[in-house]
């Protein structure tokens, strides 16, 4: 690979005055089971054959690789499978899988990544280099490669052109150009002209990634300090690299039914009086909701795990009352711990178990408590500790935990979080500083409260939320894109926000639905409370001080639209909750960008306004409030208009613009523009008032006639982990049509599981249905 002229000089200026080092040129190939020893100098290069398709690259400049530690692999996720086989020749070597060929240049040392047939599908622009502790690794790029991920970034889908630096931070009343936030994910899906790759530098220490920002024919990647250890996952297809991606870093849970409800939230209920007047309006007025937030001033004083009574006297019976109601209470619990003679801080400083001063005090940060310590999460004795802390509130019925201000956020500090020297005792023994750990720390967070939720509840799916995480925090909690504002613009990034979020290993997400800071139009937060029927976790939720945000407010014609929606998600739950079932067993999000259903399709590839639902309904929402009308991109193929049940006739888009079909529309306040892929299977079931409410009537199949023509059902009990013993019920649905109509076939069950549905009804475009008993086994359905 030639290094461009332009990069060169670059390093060359760099090298002159001291800054970055190359590796210098290959001096050994030694092949070894399962990877590839590349000597240069006195660094060593580690190549593993991790699978046919990813491939893990450690580097060791001293020619000393540490211990092999990682917060984000699940166990022996990286263990070796696969075995190369070495041809090396005088100026390169070339190491093969049966399904990548990484060749390596030996002067200047630079990898590049072939598939099977030697096309290249990624390469070192330039030597990867060293400034002391500091690393960067510099990739070729063209004007078409589209670089997708690094979980809650701001801006478009597509992060071409832009430049990123991971560090966890409290990024309170954020807007566009704001970065960094609130997680480190640095893992990105690359794609050109269809074909995906993705690569995860998995180092927890402050990294920065530019997508030609600096310069238009090449990327980099670096960190501050710590290891270059990255792995190439081949696709082709991006959800193949989605996939194994996961695999490493751990798959989402499948999560409780109730969490696909709609959920209501605020900064804060100050009362239990005001909790239950809320869940009775709810009720009142027929709309449907599964979940209550409790924000930190139920607490007394804002100390976590206490509750004060003088605004909850009967917080227990009130969690019994809203659980009979259908509703499910999650509480927050703030990271930190109260420095006040109270149980969780006196006991903590009885166990050892919180962060230190390099003087081996006890570091003191100043939150919403006042005082506050912190649990040293990187080792088991902080998590257990912390996770034991949720006996009670689970004894009361609490179904769920919102773990904030995880980054860690620590107020009155220029950097907004603890002194990067303060001291925590890893799991593997020594000791580290928050400057490695800053960004694992969220996770850490979660996962102490994800395993004390299971030991406390052992067969009940746990439900976190947090603000902060790392790649691999998925596996932990549920997240939202934090605090958002009250505008339209907010409403329009978070789209792409969420949709990147999906492809970086967190398909679980949602963002505060109508903006947390401020106050939205009537308009805005009914478009909001629309578009947000199509978010994986969705919840309503403002800050102190703004008005009320419940569905109801701005008066009935509101009411009856954002009613019309929060409906449709309930309808919407057995295809919804099919779509969680895939999400959990392959990683491929619920919320999906265009290309990773159609990564062919170029005019695709930066669309960061419109979404699919699971495989099969394209939603294309209003998301500027001056503009009319709009056009939307139509993928490939025939549509139908969801309301209508009319095919659509988009239009074709001139080559110039980009080629492809656009279909330009007005939607009137009550409408979300929502298309049906023609060949789809969608089950839908009748409105309840909560998950917890049994569906009156027949299961829905709406059925779109087209080709590929096909669905899914699935049901389980929704809340326990009986699935996992094969308690649940998993169905594939085909279509044909013929001159007599159309035949419905379901294929025989998979699982044991008896779902709540008696009945089927089938319904075509055009109005024609038929009604017949569900078999619970093999079965086709005519309709004439």
């Amino acid at each position: 690979m030639k290094t461009t002229f332009l990069a060169l000089l670059l390093f060359a200026s760099s090298a002159a005055f001291g800054e970055w080092h190359h590796l210098g040129p290959v001096t050994g190939i030694e092949q070894r089971p399962h990877s590839v020893i590349v000597t240069a100098g006195p660094a060593e290069v580690e190549i593993i054959a991790v699978s046919d398709s990813t491939i893990r690259v450690r580097v060791a400049p001293d020619g000393k690789l540490g211990p092999d530690h990682s917060w984000a692999i699940v166990d022996h996720a990286n263990d070796p499978k696969s075995a190369f086989k070495v041809v090396d020749e005088t100026k390169q070597a070339t190491l093969s899988t049966a399904a990548v060929k990484v060749v390596i240049n030996k002067d200047p040392l630079q990898i590049s990544f072939h598939d099977a047939q030697g096309n290249v599908i990624n390469a070192d622009s330039m030597p990867m280099a060293f400034d002391g502790p500091q690393f960067r690794v510099w990739k070729a790029m063209s004007l078409d490669d589209h670089f997708y991920g690094l979980g809650d970034k701001t801006g478009p889908v597509d992060h071409h052109n832009y430049a990123y630096t991971n560090w966890n931070t409290d990024a309170y009343a954020y807007q566009e150009g704001t970065d960094p936030l609130y997680k480190d994910i640095p893992f990105f899906l690359g794609m050109k002209h269809g074909v995906a790759y993705g690569i995860f530098l998995d180092n927890t220490f402050r990294s920065s990634f530019d997508f030609g920002k600096e310069f238009r024919d090449q990327y980099s990647f670096g960190a501050e300090d710590g290891e270059l250890n990255y792995y190439f996952i081949d696709g082709p297809d991006p959800k193949q690299v989605l996939e194994q991606y996961i695999d490493l870093t751990g798959h989402t849970p499948l999560p409780p039914l109730w969490t696909l409800g709609f959920q209501q939230s605020r900064y804060s209920y100050m009362s239990e009086q005001r909790v239950l007047e809320v869940a009775k309006k709810f009720r009142d007025l027929k709309i449907p909701a599964d979940a209550i937030y409790l924000d930190i001033d139920y607490q007394i004083q804002n100390r976590p795990f206490t509750i004060n009574r003088e605004r909850f006297p009967h917080f227990e019976q009130m969690v019994k009352q809203l659980g009979d109601e259908g509703f499910k209470v999650v509480a927050i619990t703030d990271l930190h711990i109260a420095k006040a003679d109270y149980p969780p801080y006196n006991e903590g400083m009885k166990q050892n178990v919180f962060v230190h001063n390099p003087d081996g005090s006890v570091y003191v940060g100043k939150v919403w408590p006042g005082d506050s310590v912190f649990v040293d999460f990187t080792n088991e004795k902080g998590r257990q500790f912390w996770g034991s802390l949720y006996a009670e509130f689970v004894k009361d019925g609490v179904a769920g935990f919102w773990n904030d201000m995880n980054e860690p956020s620590i107020f009155f500090t220029p950097t907004k979080t603890m002194p990067l020297d303060v001291v925590q005792h890893p799991d593997w023994g020594g000791v580290a500083t928050q400057r490695e750990i800053h960004n694992v720390f969220g996770m850490l967070n979660t996962e102490g409260t994800w395993e004390g939720l299971t030991k406390l509840r052992p067969n009940v799916r746990p439900v976190v939320l947090t603000r902060a995480s790392y790649a691999g925090g998925g596996r932990f909690a549920t997240t939202w894109t934090g605090d958002n504002s009250s505008t339209w613009n907010h409403m329009r990034i978070s789209i792409p926000m969420l949709l990147n979020l999906g492809v970086s290993g967190f398909p679980m997400v949602g963002d505060d639905i109508g903006g947390y800071r401020g106050a939205p139009t009537p308009e805005l937060l009914t478009r909001w409370i629309e578009l947000g029927a199509f978010n994986p976790i969705y919840r309503d939720h403002t800050e102190k001080g703004s008005p009320d945000q419940e569905p109801w407010v701005h008066g009935p014609e509101q009411t009856d639209i954002r009613r019309k929606y929060i409906d449709l998600r309930y309808e919407m739950l057995p295809y919804s909750y099919a779509i969680a079932d895939e999400m959990s067993r392959t990683g491929i999000p619920m919320m999906r960008p265009l290309y990773l259903e159609y990564p062919k399709e170029e005019d695709l590839a930066t669309n960061s306004s419109e979404f699919l639902w699971g495989p099969d309904i394209l939603v294309a929402p209003k998301v500027e409030n001056f503009l009319q009308p709009y056009a939307i991109q139509m993928p490939a193929g025939e549509w139908y208009d969801y309301w209508t049940n009319q095919k659509v006739t988009p239009g074709k888009v001139p080559e110039q613009d980009g080629g492809g079909q656009a279909l330009r529309v007005d939607p009137p306040l009550d409408v979300l523009p929502i298309f049906v892929r023609a060949g789809a299977i969608i089950p839908e079931q009748p409105v309840v008032q909560s998950t917890s409410e049994t569906p009156q009537g027949p299961l829905e199949l709406r059925v779109y006639p087209g080709p590929d023509c096909h669905g899914v059902l699935y049901a389980d009990d929704g809340s326990t982990l009986n699935y996992q013993k094969g308690e649940y019920l998993r169905q594939s649905i085909t279509c044909e049509s013929s001159g007599a109509g159309l035949t419905v076939k379901l294929a025989a069950p998979e699982g044991n599981y008896v779902p709540w549905w008696k009945e089927l009804k089938v319904m075509v475009p055009g109005g024609r249905s038929v009604t017949v008993p569900y078999l619970h086994a093999a079965q086709s359905v005519d309709v004439k």
